[in-house]
């Protein structure tokens, strides 16, 4: 089981966790704003995720953590 959390709050919609993950399942929000107006990103689609930590590396803010039970 893998679990993704993006703290929100640091996010700010760079979307480079979108083009880093190569399962395609990372996207920004169509319908969230954080406190900053930032669309955060999101997981599409938890059971696609191979929980290789793209993102995670990726994110330049570091708001993105996976865990894999």
């Amino acid at each position: 089981m893998v679990s993704i959390t993006v703290n929100e709050a640091l996010c700010k919609g760079c979307s480079l966790c979108v083009r880093a993950c190569p399962k395609k399942i990372m996207a920004l929000s169509p319908t969230k704003l954080n406190a900053k107006g930032y669309h955060p990103a999101e997981c599409t689609d938890l059971a696609a995720c191979i929980a290789c930590a793209a993102c995670a590396r990726t994110c330049p803010d570091a708001a993105i953590t996976i865990e894999k039970d």
